[in-house]
């Protein structure tokens, strides 16, 4: 459908929790194909609703571009029922862009959500795909990637942080 804008930190709405969608109708079926074209013109692995500027609890996770196997998912209302085993790889995102480092994640998750025509699934993730999903959650949950660096960390990027601060 569309192309929208990526917010960047700075902006206030990323800190926003998102609210629960109570109607899977043609209006929440047009915010998923914005998300899917806006993470495709920017290459990214993952989206959030918030992160273009709506408040509410939907995410997509795209691996296909690393992995022929992956499909595009439609997360609506997630919830984390599980998560085991603590890893550490490199995160970047599209709301810091350039910002890439290493963050400790749980490496498997299972989680429960709805598509978009409001049926309900299970899913079983580990590795990148436990990771994404984990990411966008926080997104729904106003937490952002960089509540998970380290104070030292923070501080090395603090010139960066402020730069896309003020950018915002």
């Amino acid at each position: 459908m569309a192309v929208r804008p990526i917010v960047i930190f700075g902006d206030p709405v990323l800190r926003e929790v998102s609210e629960k969608v109570e109607k899977f109708d043609t209006e929440l079926k047009n915010l998923v194909s914005d998300l899917v074209d806006t993470l495709k013109e920017a290459k990214g692995l993952g989206l959030a609703a918030i992160q273009i500027g709506v408040t509410k609890r939907v995410f997509i996770v795209d691996l296909s571009a690393v992995d022929i196997n992956e499909k595009l998912r439609v997360f609506i209302n997630p919830e984390i029922i599980e998560t085991t085993e603590e890893l550490e790889y490199e995160e970047g995102c599209l709301s810091f862009p350039g910002i890439y480092q290493k963050i400790t994640r749980p490496g498997k998750v299972k989680v429960k959500a709805f598509d978009t025509d409001g049926n309900e699934f299970v899913m079983d993730a580990t590795d990148l795909a436990a990771r994404a999903i984990l990411h966008e959650y926080d997104h729904l949950e106003g937490k952002l990637f960089i509540d998970l660096m380290s104070t030292l960390t923070k501080t090395m990027l603090k010139g960066r942080l402020k730069k896309l601060r003020t950018a915002s």
